[in-house]
């Protein structure tokens, strides 16, 4: 079989299950509205395959990477009806960080990429942590904090000399 037919297959079969859904459940999947993340996603896809099918100019990987991550956040967000927002944002640098990994990982290796990798991760991971400890903490009184802090470390202290 060839390879455009397989494609051409499947194109035709997503579209009559979007076409199905939207005619029994009334959910309208093949509006721009809920389509534009695929003008991300579908180029970040085809660099990404680009580079895997000739295994040449790793830099395809960098865009690739990029788009495919923020055209499946803004794909999730546009499904989720932008519920996620807050949560899902600290993801964006990590698409960066994502397609300089891969240049690292499948080109040279230069180690001069792995600074703006680990400063992105790091960012990411901060406001990601950031979220859920404000979240954690929204319902107990910052007051009681420190309090709670200290008899924390008295009991590990206490503890500890018991141990000994």
């Amino acid at each position: 079989m060839k390879k455009g037919n397989i494609i051409f297959g499947i194109i035709l079969i997503l579209l009559g299950l979007s076409a199905l859904i939207n005619r029994i459940f009334f959910i309208d999947i093949l509006s721009f509205r809920n389509l534009w993340p695929l003008f991300l996603l579908v180029p970040g896809i085809l660099f990404e395959v680009k580079y895997f099918e000739t295994r040449k100019d790793p830099g395809m990987l960098v865009p690739g990477g990029i788009l495919t991550t923020l055209g499946t956040l803004f794909l999730i967000e546009n499904i989720s009806s932008f519920h996620f927002k807050k949560y899902i944002w600290p993801l964006y640098p990590l698409s960066v960080a994502i397609g300089l990994f891969q240049l690292y990982w499948f080109g040279n290796r230069e180690k001069g990429l792995l600074i703006p990798i680990f400063i992105l991760t790091i960012v990411s991971v901060m406001s990601i942590l950031n979220q859920v400890f404000n979240k954690f903490f929204y319902w107990m009184d910052y007051k009681l904090l420190f309090p709670v802090i200290l008899i924390g470390i008295g009991l590990y202290v206490l503890f500890n000399e018991m141990k000994r």
